[in-house]
């Protein structure tokens, strides 16, 4: 079809949280990577971290800085017993929140799982013109977060809108700011 979009590849980082899975046990970890590589994005990293809040942002902060990630997901640490802090390391990451995600994603799992949607507090944002998305940990919430908003929000032929396209904005007030004249 004339004048159809291309699709445009993205490095995505995926970072599972848990004190006890491993590589060969982390099952949403692998439902990420598997949903991302089929759409025929590229897996630009991958780890698993403890629950602690310092290593979590020193992760995705390092991630974010880095030129061949576009996206970062986590998943894991989104409840509320004492071990689950991954909101609290990476919300003060964010330049801007995206408060929608969170909607959509808790309004998407109710459909699924009723009221117990309550018990995470997925959440998403940008920092340093990367997306940032944090999942509960299971299996079925991350399939929930790309199947129901991911896939279709980083693919740049989804329209009306969609996050690639304005991946080349993230960081224009930098650019602004520094191009103004100093007084």
């Amino acid at each position: 079809m004339a004048g159809e979009r291309p699709f445009i590849p993205l490095g995505i980082a995926v970072l599972t949280v848990s004190d006890t899975r491993t590589l060969e046990n982390d099952k949403s970890g692998d439902t990420l990577v598997a949903r991302l590589e089929e759409a025929g994005h590229r897996l630009a990293a991958r780890a698993i971290v403890p629950d602690d809040k310092a290593v979590i942002a020193d992760t995705v902060r390092e991630w974010t800085l880095s030129d061949g990630v576009d996206v970062v997901i986590t998943t894991g640490g989104t409840g509320f017993t004492g071990r689950d802090v991954t909101p609290e390391a990476l919300e003060p990451l964010f330049e801007k929140r995206m408060d929608g995600f969170s909607a959509l994603f808790h309004r998407i799992s109710y459909d699924k799982i009723g009221t117990a949607t309550i018990q995470s507090r997925a959440t998403g944002g940008v920092a340093n013109a990367t997306f940032i998305f944090v999942l509960p940990g299971s299996p079925g919430a991350c399939k929930d977060a790309w199947d129901g908003i991911l896939k279709a929000q980083l693919d740049y032929r989804h329209l009306p809108c969609n996050f690639v396209e304005i991946m080349p904005r993230l960081d224009e007030h930098l650019k602004r700011g520094k191009s103004q004249p100093s007084h």
